[in-house]
């Protein structure tokens, strides 16, 4: 037989309403009182029933995640620094579930997985990664993010631009600043020497795709009017993974146009772009230099290690956790754009010769 409320309340020697209040948290409870409830609930193995507190209070204390890839390191460590920062130490009332939820970077089922959380009273939502770019899922996003709001429950763009929402609805959001880091890695570059400079790109459709190229032709502009334009043929779109950024630099080198560095979309494209030059015999940065994006854990140990941008994770997770329980409010316009830090490493170097190389 399942341990009831009541039978918590008698072994605690309180009522239950006081033992529904340390449960449900929002309630001022008395410090001796509150330990005495939640050791009987932790000597008794009582667990509330979620569904029950949820249709009673219309709101729950899961929290649903949603990602595009939870295989990626860099939706892992934001994921896994949310989570942590959503169960701190401390009493009952500051916990909550996480449920991460995998979108594949599809926009149905972003929609799909929305609905799902709305029906299950998800006390908040966090949406992270790139945002798909196309009017009609923006409309019928905007349209569910407000729904949601409109009941209470808090939500936190984190990765991606705002949504125009109507005023006062508690959505947040935590951007990158994706334009600086590639304005400031490009710049890099051709400080080193380099104009002739390849870029793969992630996905045409994607917010994070049109920030990091939009910083990465912004540098190319500022240093000669007519060096995007040169540059733009050493352009390839392709997806965010390691193989995308092979077959991507296998397509630059069969155009046969010659190019001294390479800017990808994020490291793990710049892990494939570095796999298909060695084994084209392109050595990395005597003949030509590589550079990602994120700044993700194994950059360092790469064979050179990787230069590349650095994405606050961990700290956008932590204060996505914050605004999504209302343990921190959003400044008044609602954002918060967190800096982005070039990390020069080994993968980097002047170009060769007369720079027209491979």
């Amino acid at each position: 037989m399942a341990v009831t409320l009541a039978e918590v309340a008698a072994h605690a020697g309180v009522s239950p309403a006081t033992v529904s209040r340390v449960l449900n948290g929002g309630y001022p409870v008395a410090g001796g009182t509150r330990t005495r409830v939640e050791r009987a609930v932790e000597e008794l193995g009582y667990i509330a029933n979620g569904p029950a507190r949820a249709l009673a209070a219309a709101t729950s204390d899961l929290v649903g995640v949603l990602v595009h890839d939870v295989a990626d390191s860099f939706f892992g460590i934001l994921a896994g620094s949310l989570q942590g920062a959503l169960a701190p130490s401390g009493g009952s009332d500051a916990r909550r579930l996480a449920v991460v939820c995998n979108t594949e970077g599809n926009p149905a089922a972003e929609l799909a997985y929305l609905a799902l959380l709305e029906g299950q009273r998800a006390g908040g939502v966090v949406l992270t990664g790139g945002a798909v770019e196309e009017p009609g899922h923006t409309a019928a996003l905007t349209a569910r993010v407000a729904r949601m709001a409109a009941t209470g429950a808090p939500v936190v763009l984190c990765g991606r631009p705002p949504l125009p929402v109507p005023e006062g609805l508690p959505v947040a959001t935590v951007m990158f600043d994706d334009h600086g880091g590639a304005f400031r890695l490009a710049e890099h570059l051709l400080t080193l020497g380099h104009r002739r400079i390849a870029y793969v790109a992630g996905p045409p459709d994607l917010s994070t795709t049109r920030e990091r190229l939009a910083g990465h032709r912004a540098a190319l502009l500022r240093h000669d009017p007519d060096l995007p334009e040169a540059c733009a043929p050493l352009t390839v779109y392709a997806g965010f993974e390691r193989a995308a950024g092979y077959d991507a630099t296998r397509e630059l080198l069969r155009r046969g146009l010659p190019f001294t560095a390479v800017g990808a979309a994020n490291d793990n494209v710049a892990t494939g772009v570095a796999a298909a030059l060695r084994e084209a015999g392109i050595r990395i940065p005597e003949d030509v230099s590589v550079a990602g994006f994120d700044d993700l854990p194994f950059c360092v140990d790469t064979a050179p290690a990787l230069t590349t941008v650095r994405v606050p994770l961990r700290e956008a997770g932590a204060l996505a956790a914050q605004l999504v329980t209302g343990r921190r409010q959003p400044p008044l316009s609602g954002i918060t754009t967190l800096p982005t830090e070039l990390m020069v490493r080994g993968s980097t170097a002047p170009p060769p010769g007369d720079g027209s190389r491979p």
